[in-house]
């Protein structure tokens, strides 16, 4: 499972629950654990509190600046096309894309 996948799973889970309790702290751990590959399990099951799980997960499955980079430039060219010149006017944007 990538990061992404990990976020969105915490995210869709762990704001259900009433912060501050033993409960939520363990069912946001248990939540971090369940989005980890099965092969990268027995790295993560050590540490024991949600906050230091999700630094250690971004930290392994975290993308470095090379690929942040590459990412930004393929976003910037897939989206090039729907930059209007100032000259064009609405119509001519639409009908040209």
């Amino acid at each position: 499972m990538d990061q992404d996948s990990v976020h969105m799973v915490v995210a869709s889970k762990v704001p259900m629950l009433k912060p501050g309790t033993k409960e939520v702290r363990l069912k946001a751990r248990s939540t971090l654990l369940m989005g980890i590959p099965n092969e990268h399990q027995s790295k993560f099951n050590s540490i024991k509190d949600a906050k230091s799980l999700l630094q250690a997960i971004e930290k392994r499955f975290g993308e470095n600046a090379a690929t942040k980079k590459t990412q930004r430039n393929l976003l910037k060219q897939q989206y090039g096309n729907f930059i209007a010149s100032s000259s064009e006017v609405l119509d001519q944007t639409v009908n040209r894309l």
